[in-house]
């Protein structure tokens, strides 16, 4: 498995994105994207040479990271991109990892399924089998 992306948690995308372009010179990759069965916003950002970042902003109060936001943010996870997510899924549960959500569709991955896990030292992983990114700009 290799990273794909870090998801880090922010009250606005809007600030978020004029953080990472104007003082770690990010180019945004995609439109805002709503992730409407995890009630976030998120948009993913590209350097050359370095890792994807996406960014979440909380839609509303009822979004599980909404009280996040209001304390300022910060990285919520890891992605790894693997082979098959079902079969990453089944060799990670028999390991003990925790599954948190999925597989379920993804709307910032063009609907393909995504899943996340809880790893040990308090880490949420998302994983995906796909190299796909919905609302992509031109």
């Amino acid at each position: 498995m290799n990273i794909d992306h870090i998801g880090i948690v922010t009250k606005s995308l809007e600030k978020g994105i004029k953080l990472w372009t104007e003082t770690f010179g990010y180019k945004q990759k995609t439109t805002p994207v709503i992730n409407s069965r995890q009630k976030v916003k998120v948009v993913f950002l590209e350097k050359t040479g370095s890792t994807c970042v996406k960014l979440l902003e909380p839609v509303d109060e009822s979004s599980s990271i909404y009280r996040f936001a209001l304390k300022g943010g910060g990285l919520h996870h890891l992605c790894f991109k693997c082979d098959s997510l079902d079969t990453k899924l089944g060799e990670l549960k028999q390991s003990g990892f925790r599954i948190l959500a999925g597989p379920e569709p993804g709307e910032a991955f063009d609907n393909e399924d995504i899943a996340f896990i809880y790893a040990t030292q308090g880490l949420n992983i998302e994983l995906i089998d796909t190299d796909k990114k919905a609302e992509l700009l031109a």
